[in-house]
């Protein structure tokens, strides 16, 4: 078998997994239910989200939020401040894709 197979959890309640960390790609599906955020934190790589289901509210450093749905991918560049909250009814899901692997990012001089 050449194809490697990955699983997610298909659930309405919060969840944060770790789905691929490779040399390649770190994947994260994340499940974030009304009122409920992720830690304010940076960019450690070049960050893709991908909305699969709900609304995103995002702040990115000190601009102002922005609303994203079901079907926008948002690329934030590497060492941004991200502020990410599902502030609507719907359950928000999304996948975060990071490439290169946070491990081997290397910074360009």
């Amino acid at each position: 078998m050449l194809e490697k197979k990955y699983v997610y959890s298909l659930t309405d309640d919060k969840i944060i997994e770790r789905i691929v960390d490779d040399e390649n790609i770190h994947l994260n599906h994340m499940v974030l239910v009304k009122g409920t955020n992720l830690p304010e934190h940076y960019s450690n790589s070049n960050v893709y989200m991908i909305i699969v289901r709900g609304k995103m509210t995002l702040q990115l450093n000190e601009q102002e939020p922005h609303h994203y749905t079901k079907g926008d991918i948002i690329n934030i560049p590497y060492k941004t401040k991200m502020n990410v909250h599902n502030q609507d009814e719907e359950v928000l899901e999304f996948f975060v894709v990071k490439s290169p692997n946070p491990k081997n990012y290397r910074e360009k001089e």
